[in-house]
């Protein structure tokens, strides 16, 4: 078990297969569109604004028919320290990582859109990459005083809606593709150890104290929406 997945590995998502039944099937996280030349790309297409998926056209067909839902434990973000809190590494002051999850303990359904790419330089018979992107929404009250983006979470209400093949209208989509309610999401601080790819393990979810001591600097990229 991975808890420290990062964009550009694969993650699972469910989507609807042909007949109509929905699969958990392996995803690139990081989309990259048909039209692409390398895979890139994907490294800057990990996520995708639910306010503009109808104007990108990287998006706006994927909207219509290659919808997936992620389902994920939680997700890591990162906050800048109080001034005279702030630890340092190498004489910058490091962020805390928040490890934000339901409150119920229950899994996160986050809503996402799938594609399929080959390489041209490829044979004809070569494998398709089945890659993806997680669709982020406004911050609620929850997620503002660390974000002002956060995940489309999708209520059960909503999952039969969201995977439907019959259901393309994208104001219909959209309009899913709201904050999460307030009291849903509950976060608490985390070993910075998570700042390293290399750590997996179940115990960087676990809770530390506010003295907990920095062992390293915080990814490149120290928000993943």
């Amino acid at each position: 078990m991975n808890y420290n997945v990062a964009p550009t590995t694969d993650v699972y998502a469910v989507v609807n297969e042909d007949d109509g039944e929905p699969a958990v099937r392996a995803f690139h996280w990081g989309l990259v569109p048909v039209w692409a030349k390398d895979m890139k790309i994907g490294s800057s297409m990990i996520n995708a604004r639910a306010e503009t998926l109808t104007e990108k056209p990287s998006f706006k067909g994927l909207l219509r028919k290659r919808r997936c839902i992620v389902p994920i434990d939680g997700f890591y973000e990162w906050q800048a320290p109080a001034p005279a809190a702030a630890l340092s590494v190498q004489g910058k002051p490091v962020k805390q990582p928040l490890f934000i999850h339901r409150a119920d303990g229950h899994l996160l359904a986050v809503a996402g859109l799938w594609t399929v790419w080959r390489d041209k330089a490829a044979p004809a018979d070569g494998p398709w990459l089945h890659s993806c992107t997680i669709i982020t929404t406004a911050a609620n009250d929850t997620m503002a005083s660390v974000h002002d983006r956060m995940p489309a979470i999708l209520p059960a209400s909503a999952w039969h809606e969201w995977l439907d093949p019959n259901i393309d209208d994208p104001d219909e989509l959209t309009q899913l593709l709201r904050p999460a309610p307030n009291d849903i999401l509950a976060m608490h601080r985390v070993s910075t150890a998570v700042n390293s790819v290399r750590n997996k393990g179940v115990e960087l979810i676990a809770e530390v104290g506010p003295d907990a001591t920095s062992v390293g600097a915080p990814p490149e990229a120290d928000s993943l929406f």
